[in-house]
Protein backbone atom coordinates (compact mmCIF):
# COMPACT_ATOMS: atom_id res chain seq x y z
CA UNK A 1 0.00 0.00 0.00
CA UNK A 2 2.78 2.22 1.13
CA UNK A 3 4.80 1.54 -2.64
CA UNK A 4 1.26 2.58 -4.28
CA UNK A 5 0.80 5.41 -2.35
CA UNK A 6 4.37 6.82 -2.94
CA UNK A 7 3.90 5.45 -6.86
CA UNK A 8 0.44 7.87 -7.21
CA UNK A 9 2.23 10.43 -5.62
CA UNK A 10 4.89 10.67 -7.97
CA UNK A 11 4.86 12.51 -11.29
CA UNK A 12 4.60 9.42 -13.39
CA UNK A 13 1.66 8.17 -11.00
CA UNK A 14 -0.41 11.52 -11.69
CA UNK A 15 0.36 11.39 -15.25
CA UNK A 16 -1.02 7.85 -15.19
CA UNK A 17 -4.21 8.89 -13.03
CA UNK A 18 -4.68 11.99 -15.22
CA UNK A 19 -4.66 9.86 -18.31
CA UNK A 20 -7.33 7.45 -16.76
CA UNK A 21 -9.32 9.76 -15.75
CA UNK A 22 -9.30 11.54 -19.19
CA UNK A 23 -9.97 8.68 -21.10
CA UNK A 24 -13.21 7.71 -18.86
CA UNK A 25 -14.20 11.30 -19.70
CA UNK A 26 -13.40 11.02 -23.25
CA UNK A 27 -15.45 7.35 -23.15
CA UNK A 28 -18.80 8.63 -22.05
CA UNK A 29 -18.89 12.05 -23.79
CA UNK A 30 -21.60 12.28 -25.85
CA UNK A 31 -24.31 9.43 -26.37
CA UNK A 32 -22.23 7.07 -29.33
CA UNK A 33 -19.24 5.05 -27.35
CA UNK A 34 -16.76 2.57 -28.51
CA UNK A 35 -16.95 -0.86 -27.38
CA UNK A 36 -14.05 -1.01 -24.71
CA UNK A 37 -11.30 -2.58 -26.40
CA UNK A 38 -11.70 -0.39 -29.08
CA UNK A 39 -11.60 2.47 -27.25
CA UNK A 40 -8.35 1.28 -25.17
CA UNK A 41 -6.23 1.20 -28.60
CA UNK A 42 -8.28 4.16 -30.09
CA UNK A 43 -5.74 7.24 -30.71
CA UNK A 44 -9.00 9.45 -28.78
CA UNK A 45 -7.20 7.59 -25.67
CA UNK A 46 -3.63 8.72 -25.96
CA UNK A 47 -5.21 12.38 -27.03
CA UNK A 48 -7.33 12.06 -24.41
CA UNK A 49 -4.94 14.33 -21.48
CA UNK A 50 -4.76 16.85 -24.02
CA UNK A 51 -7.85 16.85 -25.48
CA UNK A 52 -9.18 17.12 -21.66
CA UNK A 53 -7.61 20.79 -21.71
CA UNK A 54 -9.36 21.83 -24.63
CA UNK A 55 -12.84 21.20 -23.61
CA UNK A 56 -12.02 22.52 -20.04
CA UNK A 57 -11.24 25.60 -21.59
CA UNK A 58 -13.59 25.91 -24.17
CA UNK A 59 -15.92 28.93 -24.75
CA UNK A 60 -17.75 26.53 -26.88
CA UNK A 61 -20.76 24.77 -25.67
CA UNK A 62 -20.73 20.85 -25.19
CA UNK A 63 -22.71 19.23 -27.97
CA UNK A 64 -22.52 17.92 -31.51
CA UNK A 65 -23.63 20.82 -33.61
CA UNK A 66 -23.17 23.88 -33.06
CA UNK A 67 -24.85 27.19 -34.69
CA UNK A 68 -23.07 29.02 -37.24
CA UNK A 69 -24.38 32.33 -36.10
CA UNK A 70 -22.43 32.22 -33.29
CA UNK A 71 -19.24 32.19 -35.71
CA UNK A 72 -20.31 35.49 -37.85
CA UNK A 73 -16.69 34.96 -39.63
CA UNK A 74 -17.98 32.57 -41.32
CA UNK A 75 -20.90 33.83 -43.13
CA UNK A 76 -18.16 35.56 -45.83
CA UNK A 77 -17.67 31.68 -47.08
CA UNK A 78 -21.43 30.86 -47.18
CA UNK A 79 -22.19 34.20 -48.92
CA UNK A 80 -18.94 33.15 -51.51
CA UNK A 81 -20.17 29.79 -51.63
CA UNK A 82 -20.41 30.04 -55.69
CA UNK A 83 -17.11 31.62 -55.99
CA UNK A 84 -15.49 28.98 -54.32
CA UNK A 85 -17.63 25.91 -56.04
CA UNK A 86 -16.28 27.35 -59.53
CA UNK A 87 -12.70 26.63 -58.27
CA UNK A 88 -13.61 23.27 -56.59
CA UNK A 89 -15.24 21.94 -60.13
CA UNK A 90 -11.93 23.09 -62.14
CA UNK A 91 -9.89 21.05 -60.05
CA UNK A 92 -12.09 18.40 -59.91
CA UNK A 93 -12.60 18.09 -63.78
CA UNK A 94 -8.45 17.90 -63.52
CA UNK A 95 -8.54 15.23 -61.49
CA UNK A 96 -6.41 17.30 -58.83
CA UNK A 97 -8.91 16.84 -56.01
CA UNK A 98 -7.68 12.85 -55.53
CA UNK A 99 -6.18 10.53 -52.58
CA UNK A 100 -2.93 10.64 -51.46
CA UNK A 101 -0.12 9.44 -53.96
CA UNK A 102 2.08 7.80 -51.14
CA UNK A 103 1.68 7.03 -47.43
CA UNK A 104 2.25 10.39 -46.86
CA UNK A 105 -1.45 11.42 -45.67
CA UNK A 106 -1.79 10.12 -41.29
CA UNK A 107 -5.06 11.94 -40.82
CA UNK A 108 -6.99 10.59 -43.73
CA UNK A 109 -5.24 7.16 -44.59
CA UNK A 110 -7.87 4.75 -43.74
CA UNK A 111 -10.73 7.12 -46.21
CA UNK A 112 -8.87 7.04 -49.18
CA UNK A 113 -9.74 3.15 -50.23
CA UNK A 114 -13.04 3.99 -49.65
CA UNK A 115 -13.09 6.69 -52.74
CA UNK A 116 -13.16 9.47 -50.38
CA UNK A 117 -10.40 12.81 -52.05
CA UNK A 118 -9.03 15.58 -51.30
CA UNK A 119 -7.06 18.70 -52.26
CA UNK A 120 -5.69 20.71 -49.38
CA UNK A 121 -5.56 24.85 -49.87
CA UNK A 122 -4.29 24.92 -45.54
CA UNK A 123 -3.18 22.79 -43.21
CA UNK A 124 -2.25 24.50 -39.90
CA UNK A 125 0.17 26.56 -41.13
CA UNK A 126 0.90 28.13 -44.82
CA UNK A 127 -1.21 28.04 -47.98
CA UNK A 128 -0.12 24.87 -50.16
CA UNK A 129 2.36 26.68 -53.34
CA UNK A 130 -0.30 23.95 -55.27
CA UNK A 131 -3.76 25.71 -53.61
CA UNK A 132 -1.93 29.01 -54.16
CA UNK A 133 -1.39 28.27 -58.20
CA UNK A 134 -4.90 26.73 -58.55
CA UNK A 135 -7.48 28.43 -55.73
CA UNK A 136 -6.55 32.06 -55.88
CA UNK A 137 -10.44 33.35 -54.90
CA UNK A 138 -10.87 30.84 -52.52
CA UNK A 139 -7.43 31.44 -50.21
CA UNK A 140 -8.38 35.43 -51.03
CA UNK A 141 -11.47 34.14 -49.21
CA UNK A 142 -10.19 31.93 -46.68
CA UNK A 143 -7.28 34.79 -45.48
CA UNK A 144 -10.60 37.00 -44.51
CA UNK A 145 -12.02 34.70 -42.02
CA UNK A 146 -9.95 34.79 -38.73
CA UNK A 147 -8.94 31.06 -37.12
CA UNK A 148 -8.86 28.77 -39.92
CA UNK A 149 -6.14 26.67 -39.13
CA UNK A 150 -7.00 24.02 -42.40
CA UNK A 151 -8.94 24.25 -45.45
CA UNK A 152 -9.62 21.67 -48.38
CA UNK A 153 -12.06 20.36 -51.18
CA UNK A 154 -13.51 16.73 -50.34
CA UNK A 155 -15.53 14.84 -52.49
CA UNK A 156 -17.45 11.51 -50.82
CA UNK A 157 -18.07 8.89 -54.04
CA UNK A 158 -21.85 7.91 -54.51
CA UNK A 159 -22.30 4.93 -52.94
CA UNK A 160 -19.20 5.33 -50.14
CA UNK A 161 -19.12 5.26 -46.54
CA UNK A 162 -16.90 6.36 -43.52
CA UNK A 163 -16.79 4.45 -40.58
CA UNK A 164 -17.22 5.35 -37.04
CA UNK A 165 -14.18 7.60 -35.75
CA UNK A 166 -12.97 10.47 -33.66
CA UNK A 167 -10.85 13.17 -34.99
CA UNK A 168 -7.79 13.43 -32.86
CA UNK A 169 -7.79 17.06 -31.76
CA UNK A 170 -10.28 19.30 -29.52
CA UNK A 171 -8.87 22.16 -30.47
CA UNK A 172 -10.93 22.84 -33.95
CA UNK A 173 -14.41 22.74 -34.97
CA UNK A 174 -15.37 21.35 -38.76
CA UNK A 175 -16.88 23.47 -41.04
CA UNK A 176 -18.66 22.00 -43.92
CA UNK A 177 -20.08 24.16 -46.57
CA UNK A 178 -21.73 21.88 -49.52
CA UNK A 179 -20.89 23.03 -53.33
CA UNK A 180 -22.16 19.64 -55.35
CA UNK A 181 -24.34 17.38 -53.52
CA UNK A 182 -26.60 15.35 -53.73
CA UNK A 183 -29.05 17.30 -51.81
CA UNK A 184 -30.92 13.83 -50.53
CA UNK A 185 -31.11 12.86 -46.99
CA UNK A 186 -29.24 9.80 -48.32
CA UNK A 187 -26.22 11.51 -48.09
CA UNK A 188 -25.02 12.22 -44.42
CA UNK A 189 -23.26 12.80 -41.52
CA UNK A 190 -24.01 11.80 -38.26
CA UNK A 191 -22.61 13.18 -35.19
CA UNK A 192 -23.19 11.55 -31.76
CA UNK A 193 -26.61 9.95 -33.21
CA UNK A 194 -27.80 13.16 -35.12
CA UNK A 195 -27.92 13.28 -38.59
CA UNK A 196 -27.13 16.30 -41.27
CA UNK A 197 -27.88 15.66 -44.78
CA UNK A 198 -25.37 18.16 -47.12
CA UNK A 199 -27.08 20.51 -49.21
CA UNK A 200 -26.07 23.24 -52.30
CA UNK A 201 -25.09 26.60 -50.85
CA UNK A 202 -25.86 25.65 -46.89
CA UNK A 203 -23.15 24.96 -43.75
CA UNK A 204 -22.80 23.34 -41.27
CA UNK A 205 -20.35 23.75 -37.95
CA UNK A 206 -19.80 20.19 -35.50
CA UNK A 207 -17.81 19.42 -32.95
CA UNK A 208 -15.05 16.26 -34.76
CA UNK A 209 -14.67 14.73 -31.62
CA UNK A 210 -18.08 13.41 -31.09
CA UNK A 211 -17.75 9.89 -32.77
CA UNK A 212 -19.16 10.25 -36.18
CA UNK A 213 -19.51 8.87 -39.79
CA UNK A 214 -20.93 9.61 -43.12
CA UNK A 215 -22.57 7.59 -45.63
CA UNK A 216 -22.95 8.76 -49.50
CA UNK A 217 -25.43 6.35 -50.52
CA UNK A 218 -26.92 8.23 -53.78
CA UNK A 219 -25.52 8.03 -56.77
CA UNK A 220 -24.03 11.32 -56.97
CA UNK A 221 -20.87 12.18 -55.89
CA UNK A 222 -20.72 14.59 -53.06
CA UNK A 223 -18.31 17.86 -53.16
CA UNK A 224 -18.23 20.36 -50.00
CA UNK A 225 -15.50 23.12 -48.57
CA UNK A 226 -13.96 21.26 -45.29
CA UNK A 227 -12.19 23.94 -43.04
CA UNK A 228 -11.13 23.22 -39.02
CA UNK A 229 -12.57 26.42 -36.95
CA UNK A 230 -10.03 27.11 -34.25
CA UNK A 231 -12.16 26.58 -31.45
CA UNK A 232 -12.63 29.31 -29.06
CA UNK A 233 -10.92 29.22 -26.20
CA UNK A 234 -11.92 30.82 -22.37
CA UNK A 235 -8.25 32.68 -20.72
CA UNK A 236 -5.13 33.30 -22.24
CA UNK A 237 -3.56 30.26 -21.13
CA UNK A 238 -6.68 28.18 -22.78
CA UNK A 239 -5.62 30.06 -26.15
CA UNK A 240 -2.31 29.62 -25.35
CA UNK A 241 -2.18 25.93 -24.99
CA UNK A 242 -4.54 25.78 -27.99
CA UNK A 243 -1.75 27.49 -30.42
CA UNK A 244 0.99 25.45 -28.76
CA UNK A 245 -0.73 22.08 -29.81
CA UNK A 246 -2.22 23.33 -33.26
CA UNK A 247 1.55 23.98 -33.95
CA UNK A 248 3.60 20.51 -32.36
CA UNK A 249 1.36 17.92 -33.27
CA UNK A 250 -1.25 19.19 -36.12
CA UNK A 251 1.17 21.15 -38.22
CA UNK A 252 3.25 17.99 -38.39
CA UNK A 253 0.43 16.38 -40.16
CA UNK A 254 0.57 18.63 -43.07
CA UNK A 255 0.37 16.60 -46.30
CA UNK A 256 1.31 17.82 -49.84
CA UNK A 257 -1.04 17.30 -53.02
CA UNK A 258 1.90 17.84 -55.15
CA UNK A 259 5.60 17.22 -54.48
CA UNK A 260 6.48 21.02 -54.37
CA UNK A 261 4.38 20.74 -50.87
CA UNK A 262 5.55 20.93 -47.73
CA UNK A 263 4.82 17.37 -45.92
CA UNK A 264 5.11 17.37 -42.07
CA UNK A 265 7.53 15.09 -40.43
CA UNK A 266 4.78 12.86 -38.81
CA UNK A 267 3.92 12.21 -42.81
CA UNK A 268 7.66 11.65 -43.29
CA UNK A 269 7.39 8.70 -40.46
CA UNK A 270 4.28 7.80 -41.18
CA UNK A 271 5.66 5.56 -44.61
CA UNK A 272 8.12 3.87 -42.50
CA UNK A 273 5.36 3.39 -40.04
CA UNK A 274 2.76 1.98 -42.47
CA UNK A 275 5.27 -0.75 -43.19
CA UNK A 276 4.57 -2.12 -39.85
CA UNK A 277 0.78 -2.25 -40.25
CA UNK A 278 1.23 -4.05 -43.48
CA UNK A 279 3.29 -6.36 -41.17
CA UNK A 280 0.05 -6.57 -39.00
CA UNK A 281 -2.69 -6.72 -41.70
CA UNK A 282 -0.92 -9.72 -43.41
CA UNK A 283 -0.95 -11.24 -39.45
CA UNK A 284 -4.34 -10.82 -39.16
CA UNK A 285 -5.45 -11.93 -42.06
CA UNK A 286 -3.47 -15.51 -41.75
CA UNK A 287 -4.33 -15.53 -37.52
CA UNK A 288 -6.56 -13.23 -35.66
CA UNK A 289 -6.08 -14.38 -32.13
CA UNK A 290 -2.43 -14.31 -32.87
CA UNK A 291 -2.53 -10.43 -34.54
CA UNK A 292 -4.90 -9.48 -31.31
CA UNK A 293 -2.51 -10.72 -28.87
CA UNK A 294 0.71 -9.08 -30.33
CA UNK A 295 -1.56 -5.92 -30.35
CA UNK A 296 -2.35 -5.98 -26.86
CA UNK A 297 0.86 -6.97 -25.78
CA UNK A 298 2.89 -4.22 -27.73
CA UNK A 299 0.33 -1.51 -25.88
CA UNK A 300 0.76 -2.99 -22.80
CA UNK A 301 4.55 -2.96 -23.13
CA UNK A 302 4.61 0.71 -24.18
CA UNK A 303 2.52 1.57 -21.13
CA UNK A 304 4.50 -0.32 -19.01
CA UNK A 305 7.82 1.09 -20.29
CA UNK A 306 6.49 4.87 -19.46
CA UNK A 307 5.14 3.96 -16.60
CA UNK A 308 7.38 2.00 -14.55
Amino acid sequence: MEQFMTFILSWKGFLLLFLIVSAIYIHFRGKTRYSFLRQLTDHSTFMAPINLLMYLFSSAPSKPYLSTADFPQLSLLKDNWETIREEALLLEQSELIKGADKYNDIGFNSFFRRGWKRFYLKWYNDFHPSALEYCPKTIELVRQVPGIKAAMFVVLPAGSFLPEHRDPYAGSLRYHLGLITPNDEKCEIVVDGQSYFWKDGEDVLFDETYIHHAENATEKDRLIFFCDVERPMKLVIGKWLNSFFSWFIMAAAASPNMKNDKTGNLNKAFRYLYSVRLLGKEIKQKNKPVYYGLKYAIFVSIFYLIFF
